[in-house]
């Protein structure tokens, strides 16, 4: 293992031995770590806070004279995790098999050490961008939407974290095409247009449901179409360069996703839902009472909406799987609504990406992909209109279809080689767009 893998793998160990689930979050000691390795090696660094336990670092290497500046960023914070139901501690950092144990092996402090560990070892080396500034910049609180993190940050300190590129979580893991490994590099991000479903009926004692009408009872059907239907696909130009960059015609979606399940089935839980709107219901909730019958029923469901469609593509979809409101007696009250964001998937920031993967990964090729959830970087998009923000840590060796089962589920981990993978493609990136 080379000294820069090494040195990414013990900082990956040390975060993930800081339990920093969120809620509650508790980042401070991870950003405290992260800034004083960065700190030494030259960064000007910075805790900037909403609270003072959740602090976010900002640490900058400026160079000689203008130009871009490239910001690395990540979260330090994790969702839970049940020790029993994990073959090694997730908190132990443990070395076995190939891999790195623990939570956030993956989402994502794997990530930040990468960022931190290529960085800090230029900046050590003594290296300064030519022209432009590299930024690293480690969030707190995205597992819960960024309000004291990203958000937080790019609304309040906006001259800090300013940024032409930026390179988040998102894609990177590999995946086998049609006989060639290819590389996601997400662009974009669905949006969520979260709604209730209300059913209504006329309250009874449920000892005699006949003098009633239960309202919990007209769910049934519309539970029945949300399982059996689903939305036309309904591409956005995100999707459209997805197909097109696995050799298929986006103007005939139906018969790509017929060929992408030739190739390999296992890949249409990943890209089905980046082809339209989804509905999945998540929630449902009728009488208070086991003893009365419900003149009300409610079903939450979750909705994702590709970038560049709205509400009227939402209500579009409700109408084509669960059919008319009035017609089928249900009400529709939109409880969210957030667009979806994009960055172009053409640029300078994707040219450098893909010739790093030509050059060490021969035959090998990046694919712009999407988001179907969303990361820290919509805030960046929104802060920055002009920034160019890609979700990109390259796996080698653990692929897209090894590595997603695992996010945010028990036996968390990373495959060493990827990590040092990765760790070399940030150091080799941030020489090229910062030359």
């Amino acid at each position: 293992m080379s000294s820069l893998a090494s040195q990414s793998a013990e900082l990956l160990q040390r975060l993930v031995r800081l339990n920093t689930v969120n809620p509650p979050g508790r980042e401070r000691p991870a950003q405290e770590l992260l800034g004083e390795l960065l700190s030494d090696a030259g960064f000007e660094c910075e805790l900037l806070a909403a609270d003072p336990q959740r602090p976010n670092l900002v640490a900058r290497l400026s160079g000689a004279r203008e130009g871009p500046t490239l910001c690395l960023l990540g979260h330090t914070d994790t969702v839970l995790a049940d020790a029993q139901e994990w073959a090694h501690d997730p908190w132990s950092g443990e070395i076995a098999d190939g891999f790195l144990w623990g939570r956030g092996a993956l989402d994502m402090k794997s990530q930040v050490a990468a960022e931190a560990a290529a960085g800090a070892a230029l900046a050590a080396e003594g290296w300064r961008p030519a022209r432009g500034t590299l930024l690293i910049v480690a969030v707190a609180d995205e597992e819960t939407g960024g309000e004291l993190g990203a958000k937080w940050l790019t609304q309040n300190h906006p001259e800090k974290v300013r940024c032409d590129m930026l390179l988040n979580e998102g894609g990177g893991q590999s995946f086998t095409y049609d006989g060639r490994r290819r590389y996601g590099v997400c662009c974009a991000e669905k949006g969520v247009f979260r709604f209730t479903v209300t059913t209504r009926g006329v309250a009874a004692h449920a000892s005699t449901p006949q003098m009633g009408e239960n309202a919990l009872l007209k769910m049934a059907p519309l539970l029945q179409r949300l399982a059996t239907r689903s939305p036309s696909p309904l591409l956005t130009d995100p999707a459209k360069a997805l197909l097109r960059g696995l050799g298929e015609d986006p103007e005939n979606p139906r018969e790509a996703v017929r060929k992408i399940a030739a190739q390999d089935d296992r890949l249409l839980p990943i890209v089905l839902p980046l082809l339209g709107v989804t509905l999945s219901p998540t929630r449902i909730s009728a009488s208070e009472k086991i003893n009365v019958i419900p003149s009300a029923a409610r079903l939450r469901v979750d909705c994702r909406v590709p970038p560049g469609l709205g509400e009227p593509a939402v209500r579009a979809a409700i109408a084509e799987v669960l059919g008319d409101e009035q017609i089928e007696g249900f009400e529709i009250d939109f409880t969210e609504q957030v667009e979806g964001n994009s960055s172009p998937e053409r640029s300078p920031l994707m040219d450098a990406i893909s010739e790093w993967i030509a050059e060490h990964d021969p035959g090998a090729s990046t694919v712009p992909t999407a988001m179907p959830g969303f990361t820290d970087s919509r805030h960046f998009r929104a802060a920055f209109p002009e920034c160019v923000a890609y979700g990109f840590f390259p796996h080698r060796h653990q692929s897209l279809l090894e590595a997603w089962p695992l996010i945010h589920s028990a036996d968390e981990r990373i495959d060493l080689r990827d990590l040092a993978f990765a760790t070399q493609c940030y150091r080799d990136l941030v020489l090229r767009l910062l030359a």
